[in-house]
């Protein structure tokens, strides 16, 4: 009797570990959380996908997008969906136009503008996203009278607004810092990133270095902000060297700045361009959040192949980047070290905005730009499915971006959200921008579905 009741112990014990680890693994696979349930896709329009169990949805339209590919606009808790609207779309922002910062409740599919800036560009709106919880909502603004960008703490279920003493880019992981590149010089580095002033409000161009331009970091408590990276400081001593003959010569920029998940370092690019013209050269470099143990990542010899668009991989050590690094394969999407070294190809063709599931699955999601090779050329982007273990891709639909190249182009942008089974992405539909949701959670099983028979189906026209 007690060797069979030890038996159906040990049994039992089995089981509940089988059952928990399974439990363990379906969160980890379809990165399920509570937060999951708060968001009913049945309260918008669907839209048709390509891969068969794949939902996708119109969350907003009209002069709409959200921010980027390394930040979703979805709030911690799931409920809502933070988008800034443009005033218009037949031209770049004029200084001191004003933009709506809205809100989209997932729960009730109601919108509502929660706030108004003047500090935005086309590319990224006004760096609109989530701190900590959904009472923490950042975005950048310009103060006319004196023409000077600061970053904005919004409470949007309160109306509780605080002005900060610096800008943001992108928000640590814990919500306490902001991290931005100069958004008001932006401009001469890379159009759409930044904010807007009058051009005599800009500061003058320098050739070389400076120890005026560089990374800030804002305390979200505090509101004060400090320069920890400046030009200078990177230009002298990131490791490997990014000096050149005559610095003089060539104005430098800092260009985005991105936090790893964990909130231990920093990612960003210098650009160095010719004063009296010529051709920009430009690097990825790494830091920590107060500026030290400065590492160059991707060397100027590197990206000057080909290459975009870098982004930090789940674990906080690697970044991955579409970068040609074998001749004229033309780009794949590669993996590096924080410092530069062990770089390897982890899925060819690549294109447009790549980025890991946020749990560190082997799967990618990326859009295209409309000349790239993946593209069909017609105004369309794809937005591709990465199996990287697989070495396989499924397309989920291609969506129209529009033929404008430039300051006033479409890009999809898809970002996971925190949970790792939703990406939102814009597109132009209608004549106008919109911003879409993809629940990829059928994708992350084991196998993935089969493409449905008869091949693609096409999108409704733009």
């Amino acid at each position: 009797m007690k060797i069979q009741c030890f038996s159906l112990l040990k049994t039992w014990r089995r089981l509940c570990l089988i059952l928990a680890l399974t439990a363990v693994v379906a969160e980890g696979r379809l990165g399920a959380t509570s937060t999951d349930s708060s968001i009913d896709l049945r309260r918008f329009p669907e839209w048709p996908a390509a891969v068969r169990d794949v939902r996708v949805v119109r969350l907003s339209n009209g002069r709409t997008i959200h921010r980027f590919f390394d930040t979703s606009p979805i709030s911690p808790s799931g409920r809502y969906v933070a988008l800034f609207r443009f005033p218009r779309e037949d031209g770049p922002p004029r200084a001191g136009e004003t933009g709506d910062v809205i809100l989209v409740d997932l729960e009730t599919g109601q919108e509502r503008v929660v706030a108004q800036s003047r500090g935005y560009e086309m590319q990224v709106g006004a760096n609109v996203q989530w701190g900590k919880t959904d009472h923490e909502l950042y975005f950048n603004d310009v103060d006319p009278a004196a023409w000077r960008a600061f970053a904005v703490q919004l409470d949007p279920l309160t109306g509780s607004l605080r002005r900060l003493g610096g800008t943001v880019f992108m928000v640590s992981p814990d919500g306490t810092r902001l991290a931005s590149h100069n958004l008001i010089t932006s401009r001469r580095a890379q159009v759409g990133y930044g904010v807007v002033v009058p051009d005599g409000e800009m500061p003058p161009r320098v050739g070389g270095p400076t120890d005026a331009d560089g990374i800030t970091i804002t305390d979200v408590l505090t509101g004060g902000s400090r320069l920890i990276a400046s030009t200078r400081q990177i230009y002298e001593k990131t490791v490997p060297s990014i000096k050149i003959p005559h610095p003089e010569d060539y104005q430098y920029f800092c260009f985005q700045a991105k936090w790893n998940p964990q909130g231990t370092r920093l990612m960003t690019s210098v650009q160095w361009a010719p004063l009296h013209g010529g051709k920009r050269r430009r690097a990825v470099i790494t830091m920590r959040p107060d500026g030290s143990d400065l590492r160059t990542a991707v060397t100027p010899e590197q990206w000057g192949r080909g290459g975009h668009h870098m982004n930090w991989m789940p674990d906080g050590e690697h970044l991955s980047m579409n970068l040609n690094v074998e001749g004229g394969r033309g780009l794949a999407i590669i993996r590096v070290s924080a410092d530069g070294t062990g770089m390897s190809v982890l899925f060819r063709p690549g294109s447009g905005h790549p980025s890991q599931q946020p749990r560190g699955l082997p799967f990618y999601v990326t859009d295209a730009y409309p000349d790239e090779p993946v593209a069909a050329g017609d105004g369309t982007s794809p937005l591709r499915f990465l199996d990287i273990a697989r070495g396989v891709e499924r397309t989920i639909l291609q969506i129209y971006v529009s033929m404008t190249a430039g300051e006033m182009r479409v890009d999809p942008h898809p970002a996971w959200d925190r949970t790792g089974r939703y990406v939102a992405f814009n597109g132009f539909v209608g004549g106008t921008r919109n911003v879409f949701l993809a629940d990829l959670g059928p994708l992350l099983e084991p196998a993935g579905p089969t493409p449905p028979p008869g091949g693609l189906p096409r999108p409704p026209a733009p």
